[in-house]
């Protein structure tokens, strides 16, 4: 976010840039339970404090005066996008790691051989 919103500090606005959320008109646009499933969808790991906060920046209200009925609207509202399309579970950092070896396999008579080999005895 350029413009400074109320409740949005500068970990938050760098999330909410990186899903393309870059002003208070994105963020309107986006509302505050879309806003925050962008960020879960992108990998982040936000509480529902960012949810609060994005619902109190809309309302130019500090996020802890949100009422607790409007609180739990923004859970239900979130919890029924997740229940329609489900979080995807990110990739593993790396597969698996493998152990092997090659050996140059120097025999003359076979030319089209290929050049390496894995020992019998690897994983």
């Amino acid at each position: 976010m350029s413009a400074k919103l109320r409740n949005i500090g500068p970990k938050s606005a760098a999330w909410l840039r990186q899903v393309g959320l870059r002003t208070p008109e994105d963020l309107v646009a986006a509302g505050s339970v879309g806003a925050f499933v962008k960020v879960k969808r992108a990998g982040f790991k936000p509480s529902l404090n960012l949810l609060y906060s994005l619902e109190g920046a809309l309302q130019d209200c500090h996020w802890q005066e949100l009422p607790e009925a409007r609180r739990i609207e923004l859970v239900a509202a979130y919890d029924a996008i997740i229940a329609d399309k489900p979080l995807k579970k990110p990739p593993p950092a790396s597969g698996p790691v493998y152990d092997r070896t090659a050996e140059r396999i120097d025999d003359d008579d076979a030319g089209d051989a290929a050049p390496f080999a894995l020992d019998d005895d690897t994983v």
